[in-house]
């Protein structure tokens, strides 16, 4: 019997890395008054404006419902997010979201100073 040449696999191309969407966010999260009692808040917040709101500002590859869900179960979480964290505030961070790495961890810091310019207590990890 005659054997059938089988065909020949293609050549393997070299494939070129795709570049991944931005799935970085920040977020930020509304803390209890009862943060205030802190002194650590207290001395990293000299400038708060009495009444203003106290938050925590982050940023995660995650959605930030799951990051904050996260935190206040207790997983890689900041310990007065899981204390004292009361909701997100999406009108403060939802227009800069999603972004690559980079600018995330940039953005994070750039919305703390901004919101502390504004007279709100802020923590950051």
């Amino acid at each position: 019997m005659a054997s059938k040449a089988l065909p020949s696999e293609p050549a393997a191309s070299p494939q070129t890395p795709r570049k991944k969407a931005p799935h970085y966010h920040v977020y930020v999260v509304l803390l209890s008054d009862e943060v205030w009692n802190y002194a650590r808040f207290r001395r990293g917040n000299p400038d708060y404006d009495l009444g203003k709101p106290f938050v925590y500002v982050g940023m995660t590859g995650l959605d930030p419902d799951l990051r904050f869900d996260k935190h206040k179960a207790g997983i890689q979480a900041n310990s007065y997010v899981t204390r004292y964290g009361l909701r997100l505030l999406p009108h403060l961070y939802e227009r800069y979201n999603p972004m690559p790495y980079e600018a995330a961890r940039s953005m994070e810091v750039e919305l703390g100073i901004a919101l502390r310019k504004q007279g709100f207590g802020v923590w950051q990890a």
